[in-house]
C-alpha cells in the first residue's frame, strides 16, 4: 500500500472548488459522467459513471472533503482527504491519498493529475475566473 499527496492550484475561490466538488450536477459537467454525491457524512457516493465509489465520512463546507474509496479485497481503507486553501491565484487543493494498492498506484496517480484534476482545472480554465 502506499500514499500519494499533491498540491494543485485552481483558479477559483474554494467556496467554487467545494462546489464543483460535491454538487452531482457540477461533477456531471467537469467529467461529462455521471455522479451520485451527497455532503451527509455516511452517504455513499460515485462518480465517473461509477468507476469511483465509496463512502463519504466528512465535510467542512467550502475547505475539506474527506472520503473512503472503495477497492475490493482489501484489509485497509483507502482514504482521500482533499484540503481547499485560499491562494493568490484561487485555490490550493491539497490532495493526500492513503493506503492505494501498489498494484494501482501508478494508475491512480495518473488518474489524479491527467483526469480528475486536469478536467476541473479545465472546467474553471474554461469558466473564465
Amino acid at each position: 500500500m502506499k500514499n500519494y499527496k499533491k498540491y494543485y492550484i485552481i483558479p477559483a475561490p474554494p467556496e467554487e472548488v467545494y462546489w464543483a466538488l460535491t454538487n452531482p450536477l457540477s461533477i456531471k459537467l467537469w467529467t461529462g459522467e455521471e455522479a451520485e454525491m451527497s455532503t451527509e457524512a455516511g452517504s455513499e457516493f460515485s462518480i465517473f459513471d461509477g468507476s469511483i465509489t465509496g463512502k463519504n465520512l466528512e465535510f467542512e463546507e467550502g475547505k475539506k472533503i474527506v472520503q473512503q474509496w472503495d477497492f475490493e479485497g482489501e484489509a485497509e481503507d483507502s482514504i482521500v482527504t482533499i484540503k481547499l486553501h485560499d491562494h493568490k491565484k484561487g485555490t490550493s487543493v491539497e490532495l493526500v491519498h492513503t493506503n492505494i494498492p501498489d498494484e494501482v498506484y501508478n494508475e491512480f496517480v495518473e488518474g489524479w493529475n491527467d483526469n480528475y484534476f486536469a478536467s476541473l482545472l479545465e472546467f474553471f480554465e474554461d469558466d473564465g475566473f
